[in-house]
């Protein structure tokens, strides 16, 4: 009889050296995001909790959180601002099924929630849209999107790590509504608003918020689209704008349609105070930035990974995704993604830096505001140490 030997599928004949130092906060998880430093429950505001978000502290409270994203973003007087049920999506799609319909629309699609909208104006809406679509590391030509149309889009991709460069391909005199899901974008991103009618986003994401609640921002040119036209199709009561054809102004006031949570209202205005203190948003930005660029530095260093959009311009600075760089197929290469997170999760290094589960196997490091880059660098030895591990041999 001859005995068989396993040789491990990595080659190596032991395991590697585990790095000496962890980031002290190993949160990189693309949403729900890391708190703010210096986070904990004990520091949020707690009055509220248990008294109606219809009482005068309640609305006060909502209204405060209104007011800082008014402040922090840098939004003008002329739009308004609503804290809406569901999250981004609930956002997204109260104006989608509010707004189109009147227009011919355009659908950009160039990552997962891309996709989702093109399927709720297609399948849900049935309203017949131009759909441009570009693959996972890429964005659509933008010069092709005629000022005529509705617009949909995701300003930065947060399954594919890209981003809309700036906003100079959008007309000013522009005949449709520009729509921006920009809920990985916001607070790490200069958005123009002149030249966006419609802005959404939830407090997951750069603010390290909890999940739950939407907000809604309106431009004039949306908000006389809500005033003039009707759907043709019915709209749930957590949709519903306007009453009597006038919009029902109680909910860019803190008057919220449904029940919110106020904790997660105080969760967010605890962000949100953060983020003044840290220099706004030119600091949230600056933050965010030096993340990514951080991250950018590992990945420059190392052979074996890369960057998913090969163009720097459109690369995003908060939700960054990663490629392997090897000749092992796509199941091969999912296989090695589930074991290096699983294994940096196991030590402690960094949780939830798998790509999102849509999207090409690899790697999404979340680089937004609340990360501290001292913890990004820290991460580069212990991505190391795991490829060590599940590398071809």
């Amino acid at each position: 009889m001859t005995d068989t030997v396993s040789v491990p599928a990595t080659g190596a004949s032991a395991a590697p050296e585990k790095p000496a130092t962890k980031p002290a906060r190993p949160h990189f998880s693309s949403g729900p995001c890391a708190k703010p430093p210096g986070w904990s429950p004990e520091k949020l505001a707690t009055e509220v909790l248990g008294r109606s978000h219809r009482s005068k502290i309640g609305k006060a409270r909502l209204q405060r959180a209104i007011d800082l994203t008014r402040e922090l973003l840098q939004v003008p007087d002329t739009h308004r601002i609503g804290i809406v049920p569901g999250s981004d999506t609930g956002a997204v799609e109260m104006a989608m099924w509010s707004l189109l319909g009147a227009r011919p629309v355009t659908l950009l699609a160039w990552e997962s929630f891309g996709e989702g909208w093109v399927t709720d104006a297609v399948k849900q809406l049935k309203i017949e849209p131009t759909v441009l679509k570009a693959p996972y590391g890429e964005i659509v030509d933008l010069t092709q999107v005629s000022p005529d149309h509705d617009v949909i889009f995701t300003w930065n991709g947060t399954t594919s790590g890209v981003r809309v460069p700036n906003g100079d391909w959008i007309a000013d005199d522009r005949g449709g509504l520009t729509i921006a899901d920009a809920t990985s974008a916001v607070f790490a991103m200069d958005l123009p608003w002149d030249k966006l009618d419609v802005v959404t986003f939830s407090w997951q994401k750069v603010l390290g918020g909890e999940g739950a609640h939407g907000v809604l921002i309106l431009g004039p040119r949306a908000v006389e689209r809500l005033e003039s036209y009707t759907p043709a199709w019915p709209l749930p009561k957590i949709f519903r704008m306007t009453k009597g054809g006038k919009l029902i102004e109680g909910i860019f006031k803190g008057e919220t349609i449904n029940t919110p949570s106020m904790l997660a209202v105080e969760d967010a205005i605890f962000a949100m105070e953060w983020a003044q203190h840290v220099g706004g948003l030119n600091g949230l930005i600056a933050r965010s930035t030096a993340n990514a660029t951080a991250l950018g530095r590992i990945v420059e260093a190392r052979e074996w990974l890369d960057h998913l959009p090969a163009d720097p311009a459109i690369r995003s600075n908060t939700s960054v995704c990663l490629k392997l760089v090897t000749d092992a197929d796509a199941d091969a290469q999912a296989a090695m993604i589930k074991k290096m997170a699983s294994l940096l999760e196991a030590e402690g290094a960094a949780f939830d830096i798998a790509g999102y589960r849509d999207a090409p196997a690899g790697l999404r490091i979340w680089c937004g505001a609340t990360v501290d880059t001292a913890d990004i660098e820290a991460l580069g030895p212990w991505l190391d140490w795991a490829w060590e591990q599940v590398k071809p041999a």
